[in-house]
């Protein structure tokens, strides 16, 4: 084999097992539990929908609880109905009156927890989402929206570790509200929601076309041999 030929093998290879690499963590990155909203401007009602991936290789995912944030609670929380599950809201009533916007409060919703019925779970290589109507919207600003997953084998997973320069092992869905102003309001800003998903997105893309670069490099490497030994 002529050195060409041997490096146009190895570059196919490289191609290859590169592409491997990149796919299997764009996988590892997705496997969050995360929220996203289909508006994100303050003094908006919106509809937020709540992505739970299920870890696990051999448990199933049976339970999930959704706090919503304490010190800015939502005046209205409405539950969509998710065949399967039966959603529970925990409304707690505060000490004083809270002032969110133009509404004045004596008690909000503070969490959502969705059981699932006998019978069903969110499977290994599997996940489901669950949907809100909540708002006004607060004011602009990142809020923690912590949650807690549990499996039928009983084990329990806590999303609700802080955001911070490097991702931590179970972040917490948070969501970021951007002023009414805005001119990008159009723009989706919450961490692990839409915008983990246009990421998710130029990943795949990438991750295609490391496999066609891959595949390309194997296809001349075989070619370049088959001449050489004919």
């Amino acid at each position: 084999m002529t050195t060409l030929s041997r490096a146009l093998v190895r570059a196919g290879l490289t191609a290859g097992a590169a592409t491997g690499l990149l796919l299997a963590g764009t996988a590892g990155a997705s496997a969050h539990v995360t929220i996203r909203p289909d508006v994100d401007t303050s003094g908006s009602w919106a509809k937020i929908t709540v992505r739970v991936p299920n870890e696990s290789d051999t448990a199933g995912t049976t339970r999930l609880r959704l706090d919503l944030p304490a010190d800015t609670p939502f005046p209205s929380v409405r539950v969509q109905p998710h065949p399967g599950w039966t959603a529970e809201l925990t409304t707690e009533k505060f000490d004083e009156p809270v002032e969110v916007g133009d509404y004045t409060l004596e008690e909000a919703v503070t969490s959502v927890t969705w059981t699932a019925d006998n019978g069903v779970r969110i499977g290994p290589d599997q996940f489901d989402e669950f949907s809100l109507a909540v708002g006004p919207l607060p004011e602009p600003g990142t809020y923690m929206f912590p949650a807690t997953q549990t499996y039928d084998n009983g084990d329990v997973v806590a999303w609700d570790q802080a955001p911070a320069e490097e991702e931590p092992p179970h972040p917490a869905p948070t969501l970021t509200v951007v002023p009414a102003d805005d001119g990008s309001q159009a723009e989706s800003r919450h961490t692990g929601t839409v915008e983990a998903d246009s990421t998710d997105d130029l990943a795949r893309g990438v991750g295609v076309g490391g496999v066609v670069v891959g595949a390309a490099g194997l296809g001349i490497g075989a070619a370049a041999l088959r001449r050489r030994r004919a």
